[in-house]
């Protein structure tokens, strides 16, 4: 026991440094598309209620004597106020499953599944929080966050939470938006029971829902061994002629994306389905109408 506890300590780091070796390349493509779409996020930056200093200001005869930073004015002949920045309502909380099956593409030039939502989460919060939103991981301990070094601490949040549905049961702030990323397989009953714990918060969600292409086109031919990642004493699957069991395969592929398009109609949620095969820039577009508030419907 002790044995299988340092080796899933072990592959947390390991899995932990690969992310963070892929940071910088995952930033500068973060600031590119930033540059695109930065003309149509406009931040919420203001004075008012809330945790986080904003700025120091020249005091006013209209401001209260109370508000007056003594240490601040201490400096010079002026007084100054200081500033809090007034904080949104409506925090965006980012979860990404890291089930054993997420690390896992059919093809050298396709992205893993994990890879490819921890992109776009990661991507998707530095647009937001450069224009002062406020972003956090559900899972985490550590309140919101805005801003450049907001994302540096967000972005160590994103490696060390779990990755699991007990997440789903941490604080949320009421009236929040979240973005769940995942390939969203098992059971849509679980699914169904564990975001339906997120959703009464209540919550504004949008399902990523990350598949790689061959998930969904079963292109396989000849005698296939089947096995999931990461569940080594688990049997494989022989499929003695793959191309029989395609046209099963898809029908019940469909009706895995419609199970996951009618929990998001029940929930009140809207789904993005992201293809790895695709730019990552495709769904970047596809979140930031929906967390902008465009009225738009991006399921594909």
């Amino acid at each position: 026991m002790h044995q299988t506890t340092l080796n899933n300590k072990a592959a947390l780091r390991l899995k932990a440094r690969t992310l963070a070796s892929n940071y910088p390349t995952l930033l500068a493509e973060a600031e590119r598309v930033a540059a695109i779409m930065a003309s149509g996020l406009h931040g919420r930056r203001k004075a008012g209620q809330g945790e986080t200093f904003w700025q120091y200001r020249p005091y006013d005869s209209s401001d209260a004597a109370n508000r007056i930073d003594w240490r601040r004015s201490a400096r010079g002949d002026s007084l100054f106020v200081r500033d809090n920045e007034w904080e949104a309502a409506h925090t965006i909380y980012f979860w990404q499953d890291k089930d054993a099956g997420m690390d896992w593409a059919s093809h050298k030039n396709f992205p893993l599944k994990s890879e490819r939502a921890a992109v776009l989460s990661l991507a998707i919060s530095h647009l937001l929080m450069q224009a002062g939103e406020r972003c956090a991981i559900l899972g985490s301990e550590h309140r919101s966050r805005t801003g450049r070094k907001g994302l540096d601490r967000l972005f160590e949040d994103f490696i060390t939470t779990p990755g699991t549905h007990s997440d789903f049961k941490s604080d949320m702030r009421p009236h929040s938006k979240v973005v769940i990323a995942s390939d969203f397989l098992g059971p849509i009953e679980t699914w169904t029971e564990e975001l339906a714990k997120v959703a009464e918060r209540p919550t504004q969600g949008i399902m990523l829902h990350i598949v790689d292409p061959a998930e969904e086109a079963f292109p396989y031919k000849g005698r296939l061994q089947l096995k999931m990642p990461g569940l080594e004493t688990v049997k494989s699957l022989i499929v003695g002629r793959a191309e029989t069991a395609q046209q099963a395969y898809q029908s019940r592929f469909e009706r895995h994306k419609s199970d996951i398009d009618a929990l998001a109609r029940r929930l009140g949620w809207q789904v993005i389905r992201h293809h790895t095969n695709e730019p990552a820039t495709t769904a970047l577009n596809r979140l930031y109408g929906l967390l902008s508030g465009q009225p738009a419907d991006y399921r594909s």
